[in-house]
């Protein structure tokens, strides 16, 4: 009979692991002098992508991270541009559209691309105060600004060698607040991470108690 050895990636070890990852984290990068709210969603990020150069690149605001983060507490729509984004957000509702016959029969209809007619869509139930989860489509944001769509916040983090970059400079140009980051990387992973960090800080508004992995470095900002 074969046995095998103990396993540290049970599903029961979850929290035991994610604390030992943060503890990592914190040996390969300081982040404590960050404000609170950055610090928490880049190492969440960090934390989901294991890629520390997400510290230099990432654009945010810390009052636009604390308004998206009283928005949701408020109960503001949840909006993704594609269904593996919204995927990664449990016990929420989030709107997308991206994969529904209506959105590609407005695609051809209008001539347009099916991530600008998925936001339209998205944003006709949504409404304006939304906070959308942009995380594959260079395309969403220049809809949701071309739009007039009034979010509470963006978080803008498509990835590729084309469009992205672009789309996410006009992002931070336009005003709305946002998060995003300045290279080319990106992703679905990396948009769920940084609003899961934000959902962490609703449901728990400690700013000590929500940072997994102890407290030994955290300082107030």
């Amino acid at each position: 009979m074969v046995t095998w050895p103990d396993r540290p990636d049970r599903p029961e070890d979850g929290s035991r692991l994610e604390e030992e990852a943060y503890r990592i984290l914190r040996t390969r990068i300081d982040l404590a002098t960050l404000p609170t709210l950055r610090r928490e969603v880049t190492e969440r990020i960090i934390y989901a992508t294991g890629d520390v150069g997400y510290a230099a690149d990432l654009v945010a605001v810390e009052d636009s991270l604390a308004a998206a983060v009283a928005a949701l507490t408020a109960g503001a729509p949840l909006v993704a541009d594609v269904p593996m984004v919204a995927a990664g957000i449990s016990g929420r509702p989030v709107i997308c559209k991206a994969d529904q016959p209506l959105t590609q029969r407005l695609a051809r209809t209008a001539d347009i691309a099916v991530a600008a007619a998925a936001v339209r869509l998205g944003h006709a139930e949504a409404g304006p105060g939304a906070v959308w989860m942009v995380g594959s489509e260079p395309a969403a944001i220049y809809e949701i600004l071309a739009r007039g769509a009034q979010p509470a916040f963006v978080i803008g983090m498509p990835a590729g060698f084309v469009a992205a970059v672009e789309a996410k400079k006009a992002l931070r140009s336009s005003g709305v607040p946002s998060l995003t980051n300045v290279s080319e990387k990106g992703g679905p992973v990396v948009a769920v991470a940084a609003c899961l960090a934000l959902l962490r800080r609703c449901a728990d508004p400690d700013p000590v108690g929500s940072r997994p992995g102890g407290t030994a470095n955290r300082r107030q900002s």
